[in-house]
C-alpha cells in the first residue's frame, strides 16, 4: 500500500472558511505582503516600547522582558493574529486607510467587505465564517492594545456590524463526524503492511496515533506535542493489567499548564486495538533506529518478535528508555521512504492522517478531521453507557453542555420523554 509522507501534499487543499478571503489578503503585491509579515514579528509586542526599555536598562534585561511578553499568547494564537493583522494592513494599504491606529468605521467596513466575500470555487458559499471574522476583529484589538492604543473594535459601529453578520448568517455549524470504534477499525485495516520496510514504519506510528487520539480523547495539537518524557508505563490497580499514563503540558484550555492534566490509556480488549501494545511496538522500533540505524529498523520489521499467548505483547513489556529528558517526540515525521525524522509531526499532519486513512477506507474524507478522534471518544463512550462525569474526566471538558451534545448524538432517545408518549 502506498505511503504518503507527512509533509507531502498530493493536491491543493480545498478552499475553506478559515482561508484568507480572496480580494482581501491578496490584493497587494507580494513584496508588500512580505514586508508586512516581516514587520510584525510579534503582533502583540510593541517593539518601540521595548526599544525604550533598552535605553533604560541593559540588553539582557530588555531581552528577557521581550521573551516573556512574546510568550503571553500561544503560538497558534500569534500565528492567527499575525495572518489577520497582515490581511487588515494589506486592505488598508489598498484602500488608502490607516491601520494603526485604525478608524472604527474603517474596521467595520473591512469586516463587512470580508463577510461579503464568497468562495472562488463555489460562489454560493461564504468564504469566511462569523467566528473567523470575530477572530480578525480580536487580532486588530490585540495589536492596538499592544501599542497602548484604544481598540477600535469596542466602538458601537464595529460591535453592531459583527452582530449583524451573526444574525444574517444564522446556520447550524458544520461539524466533523465522530470517528466511532467500527470506523476506527476500518482505518486501522488500511494501515500499510507490517513487514514492508517502508510502510511498516508508518504502520506502527500511525496505529499508535489513531489509538492514542481515540482512547485519550486528545486534540490534534496535544498529539503532535506528545513526548516520551510525558508517557509512563503503569498498572491498573484493579486488574494488574498494564496501562499508559500520559501527562499533558499546555493545552487549549490550560495554556499555562497549571492543572497538570493527564489521561490514562488502558490495555485494549484485542491486540490490534490495544494502545499499550501499539506503544510497545513503536517504542521498540525507535530504539532500534537509535541503536542500529536504518538497517536495524529493517531487520525488526522483517523479523518481528513472536506474539505471546493471547496476542498481547504488553503483558511482558517493561517500558522504554526513550524517556531520557530530551523531549523526544512520540510521533516524529516519517517521509515516503520510511525514514524517521527527529521533529514531531504538526497538528495539521494529524488531521491529514485521519483524512488519508478515511479516504483509503472508502469514506468521505471531508467528513472527518483530527477532532473526529476526540469527538469519537465522547460519542462511543456515551453509547457504551458512560455518564457525562466520566466522559468529562478523560476528555478534560469543563462544560457539561459540550458532553451532553455528544450524548444526544449517540443516544437521542436516552432520557427523552418521547419514549413515554405511548405512540
Amino acid at each position: 500500500m502506498a505511503v504518503v509522507a507527512d509533509d507531502e501534499t498530493p493536491q491543493a487543499p480545498p478552499h475553506d472558511e478559515d482561508a484568507p478571503a480572496p480580494g482581501v489578503a491578496e490584493i497587494v503585491p507580494a513584496p508588500v505582503r512580505e514586508r508586512l509579515v516581516g514587520g510584525t514579528r510579534s503582533v502583540l509586542v510593541d517593539e518601540d516600547a521595548l526599544e525604550a526599555v533598552r535605553r533604560r536598562f541593559d540588553d539582557e534585561q530588555a531581552g528577557a522582558l521581550g521573551r516573556y511578553l512574546s510568550s503571553a499568547q500561544s503560538a497558534n494564537t500569534l500565528r492567527a493574529y499575525r495572518t489577520d493583522w497582515t490581511a487588515f494592513s494589506a486592505w488598508c494599504l489598498a484602500e488608502g486607510r490607516r491601520s494603526l491606529p485604525a478608524d472604527p468605521v474603517d474596521v467595520a467596513v473591512y469586516l463587512a467587505a470580508a463577510a461579503e466575500t464568497v468562495r472562488t470555487d463555489d460562489p454560493h458559499r461564504w468564504a469566511l465564517a462569523p467566528a473567523t471574522l470575530e477572530r480578525k476583529a480580536a487580532a486588530i484589538a490585540a495589536v492596538h492594545g499592544a501599542h497602548g492604543l484604544s481598540a477600535p473594535t469596542r466602538s458601537d459601529v464595529v460591535r453592531m456590524t459583527l452582530r449583524g453578520i451573526r444574525r444574517r448568517r444564522r446556520a447550524v455549524p458544520t461539524r466533523k463526524r465522530p470517528l466511532l470504534l467500527p470506523t476506527l477499525e476500518a482505518l486501522l485495516a488500511e494501515l500499510p503492511d507490517a513487514a514492508d520496510p517502508v510502510g511498516g514504519v508508518a504502520r506502527r506510528r500511525d496505529a499508535l496515533l489513531l489509538l492514542t487520539g481515540f482512547a485519550g480523547a486528545l486534540r490534534r495539537s496535544e498529539l503532535a506535542a506528545l513526548t516520551f518524557d510525558a508517557v509512563a508505563l503503569a498498572a491498573d490497580h484493579r486488574t494488574g493489567d498494564p496501562m499508559l499514563v500520559v501527562r499533558l503540558g499546555a493545552t487549549k484550555t490550560d495554556q499555562d499548564a497549571r492543572a497538570e492534566q493527564q489521561v490514562a490509556l488502558p490495555r485494549g480488549r484485542r491486540p490490534h486495538t490495544c494502545p499499550v501494545c501499539a506503544f510497545a511496538d513503536w517504542a521498540d522500533l525507535l530504539e532500534s533506529r537509535r541503536d542500529g540505524g536504518a538497517e536495524a529498523v529493517a531487520a525488526q520489521l522483517a523479523h518481528p518478535p513472536a506474539a505471546p499467548p493471547g496476542g498481547h505483547r504488553c503483558h511482558t513489556y517493561t517500558g522504554t528508555d526513550l524517556a531520557d529528558g530530551t523531549g523526544r517526540a512520540v510521533f516524529p515525521r516519517v517521509d515516503r521512504h520510511g525514514h524517521i525524522g527527529h521533529k514531531g509531526v504538526s497538528d495539521r499532519a494529524v488531521a491529514d492522517l485521519v483524512k488519508r486513512y478515511s479516504r483509503r477506507a472508502g469514506l468521505d474524507d471531508a467528513a472527518f478531521s483530527g477532532h473526529s478522534l476526540r469527538a469519537g471518544f465522547a460519542t462511543q463512550a456515551a453509547m457504551g453507557g458512560a455518564g457525562d462525569r466520566e466522559i468529562m474526566r478523560q476528555g478534560r471538558w469543563s462544560n457539561p453542555r459540550t458532553v451532553h451534545g455528544y450524548i444526544r448524538t449517540a443516544s437521542p432517545l436516552e432520557d427523552n420523554a418521547v419514549t413515554r408518549l405511548g405512540l
